[in-house]
């Protein structure tokens, strides 16, 4: 089982990156994704999370509106798209895998302490900044 996170990067404030989990060892289809991170200092938080069953997309309030899950099942990649980045969003962006079905938003936050979600990705580093 492995998740690779890349996409991470250097971007002023305002302006977008994707960011990419590339899956391998499991079907995706039957796992729920997640996308959580970790600024300096700080605890590891959740930011969006796709639940395998209904596909359905759960954000933090802290991003909503401005990031952007999708799947592709044939590449076994999941997607974070960011836009209009701010400087808070700064931090080491970690994607990870959970077998439960996610069913609210709160599910999907809590997954950062890590006890739902069993495999994680290495992480990619996101700095805002001018």
């Amino acid at each position: 089982v492995q998740l690779q996170a890349s996409g991470g990067g250097l971007v002023q404030p305002g302006g977008s990156l994707r960011l990419s989990c590339k899956t391998s060892g499991f079907r995706l289809e039957v796992y729920s994704i997640g996308w959580f991170r970790q600024a300096p200092g700080k605890e590891r938080e959740g930011v969006s999370c796709l639940s395998y069953r209904d596909r359905r997309k759960f954000y933090a309030d802290s991003v909503k509106g401005r990031f952007t899950l999708s799947r592709d099942i044939a590449e076994n990649t999941v997607y974070l798209q960011m836009d209009n980045l701010k400087p808070e969003d700064t931090a080491i962006y970690y994607c990870a895998r959970s077998g439960y079905y996610l069913t609210s938003t709160g599910a999907c936050l809590a997954g950062a302490t890590g006890a739902t979600f069993d495999s994680w990705g290495q992480g990619t580093l996101v700095t805002v900044s001018s």
